[in-house]
Order: structure tokens, then C-alpha cells, then sequence
């Protein structure tokens, strides 16, 4: 007879994401960033500088993925339902979509504009473009250390620490024009620094785009080999064979796993589900397994059942 037993370790009972741990530094990354914000595209008005708009657009995404990411955390928080028995976790990873959808779309407005004003250099304010990209670049220095440690277990923190350390690696790149524009007049160099800012949004928002399509498509979480989990479980006392086996992520932090796992006979279930659950939420940090625990002849009837 076939026994089916479900083991939920609730240490993130609720299912609580990765992300809300962290939300008070999101918080101030979002504060940091409107104040960058509109530095910047003030200064870029007065300073005639595309560069600066450019950065400021893509802080603009900064603010607006902040934003929706602290509305699906949440969101997040909310008890499952009947209806929603994960609640809303996925909210965080859909957040990350539109995150780069919205890049991809300040990047080519960027590029654009850009090439548009390589073709007739408009005249640039040296002065007010150096001294707001330095304004940038220490507020975005600040923003990366607040997100240093929260975007290595959250897949939203990530995109927002990428986003922070490209608008840091753009702001650089606008003063280092303004100094060029500055000592030789060269205005094309406001342009050239607002396409190589426009490009650097491109490589990190597809490989952003990857990770949460890999989420919504119920892929091996990441990192994480299936094999080295169906040998685990084929170690545990008593375990003779184990398929389909199934591994997911729900939202960042919340891993998946389920399986049939085919007991020998007089094998006490209980010792082995323990044995189980100990196993993958020590070496693997899967904190939600759920197993049927099957005897021999029931493997028997499901291949025939396949077949």
C-alpha cells in the first residue's frame, strides 16, 4: 500500500521571501536613489548633458524596480490562501521581468539619442556635469554597500545591487567626459559616455531576464546539481530507489524538492522521512520537501501504469 508523507520544515513558515530580510536597506536604497534622481536630472537640464539624463533614466528604472520590488515583498508577507497556497511569492520574480523589460527600453531610448547627438554635438556645461556625476557616484557607492550582502540570497536584491553598480559605473563614466570635455571642448564625449552607459544596461538586465525566466519556467533552482540530490536520497536508511524527482524555486530563498522514494520492506518511514528532510535542508537548503514514500511492489505498478 502506497503511504504518502509530506515533510514541511517551516523555519520560513508563511514562506517568507529572501527579499524581506532586507527590506529596511531597500528602503534606504530607494531614498538614496529619488535624491540622485533628481540631482541628476536637474543637472543634466542645466548642463545640457545627455550623459546625465541618461544615468538619470536609468535611475529612474532603479526607482521604479525599488519600488515594486518593496510592493511584492509585500505582497509576499501575505498568509497563503485556499487559492494562493504559495501566496504571492512569485510577485517578487515578476517584479524582476518587468525590472528588465523596463532596461531594455532606456537602453535603446539611450542609444538613440545618443547617435543622434554624435551626429551635432550640442554645447556642454562642463562644470555642473562634474560635480553632479560626483554626486552620483558617492550616493551609488553608498547604495552598493547597503546591498552588499542581501543581493547574494535574493534574486530581486541582485537586480537592484546590479542596477546601483551600473549607475555607478555610469556616473564614472560622465565625469570622466565632463574632464574631457572640460580640458579639450570635445562635446561628442557627453554622447559617447551616454551610449557606453546605455550599453553597460544591456549584458546584466539579459542576464537578470535569464535568472527570473528560469524561475517562472520551475527550473533546478541555481547552483543546485539534481543528481547530487537523487544520490542523497538514495543514501538515507532504508531508500532502494528513487524518481520523479522534482526540483523548483518558488521566489529567492525558497527552494522546492519532491520525489518518490521507494522504501525496502520493514523500514521504518518515519526514521527515514527524518533522515530525508535532515539531509537536504543541511546540504542543499531545501527547507520544503515533500515525499511519497512508496513500498516495492507499488514501483512495480506505477511502471506499469507508464508504460
Amino acid at each position: 500500500m502506497a503511504q504518502v508523507l509530506a515533510s514541511e520544515i517551516e523555519r520560513n513558515h508563511g514562506h517568507g521571501s529572501a527579499a524581506a530580510a532586507h527590506r529596511n536597506r531597500l528602503v534606504a536604497v530607494l531614498l538614496l536613489s529619488l535624491t540622485i534622481l533628481g540631482v541628476e536630472v536637474a543637472g543634466g537640464i542645466a548642463a545640457n548633458s545627455l550623459a546625465l539624463l541618461a544615468d538619470a533614466g536609468h535611475m529612474l528604472a532603479d526607482v521604479a524596480t525599488m519600488a515594486l520590488a518593496l510592493v511584492a515583498i509585500w505582497f509576499a508577507g501575505r498568509s497563503p490562501t485556499d487559492g494562493r497556497t504559495y501566496g504571492y511569492l512569485r510577485l517578487e520574480v515578476l517584479a524582476t521581468v518587468a525590472n528588465a523589460v523596463l532596461l531594455f527600453g532606456i537602453a535603446a531610448f539611450v542609444l538613440f539619442e545618443a547617435w543622434q547627438r554624435l551626429a551635432t554635438p550640442p554645447q556642454i556645461s562642463s562644470g555642473p556635469m562634474l560635480a553632479v556625476a560626483l554626486v552620483g557616484l558617492i550616493g551609488n557607492a553608498g547604495s552598493l554597500f547597503l546591498l552588499r550582502d542581501a543581493q547574494r540570497v535574493s534574486l530581486n536584491m541582485r537586480g537592484a545591487y546590479l542596477e546601483v553598480m551600473g549607475d555607478f559605473a555610469g556616473s564614472a563614466a560622465v565625469i570622466v567626459a565632463a574632464v574631457a570635455i572640460a580640458l579639450t571642448g570635445w562635446a561628442a564625449a557627453d554622447a559617447i559616455a551616454s551610449a557606453l552607459i546605455g550599453l553597460l544596461i544591456l549584458p546584466r538586465t539579459l542576464a537578470l531576464l535569464r535568472d527570473a525566466t528560469g524561475v517562472l519556467l520551475e527550473g533546478t533552482p541555481k547552483g543546485m546539481i539534481i543528481e547530487h540530490v537523487r544520490q542523497h536520497i538514495l543514501e538515507a536508511p532504508g531508500v532502494v530507489d528513487c524518481h520523479d524527482l522534482h526540483a523548483w524555486t518558488i521566489t529567492s530563498g525558497v527552494n522546492v524538492v519532491s520525489a518518490h522514494v521507494v522504501l525496502a520492506a520493514a523500514v521504518d518511514p518515519a526514521v527515514t522521512l527524518d533522515s530525508l528532510c535532515a539531509c537536504l535542508s543541511a546540504d542543499f537548503d531545501i527547507e520544503h520537501s515533500t515525499f511519497q514514500l512508496e513500498t516495492e511492489d507499488r514501483r512495480r505498478l506505477e511502471q506499469r501504469s507508464h508504460a
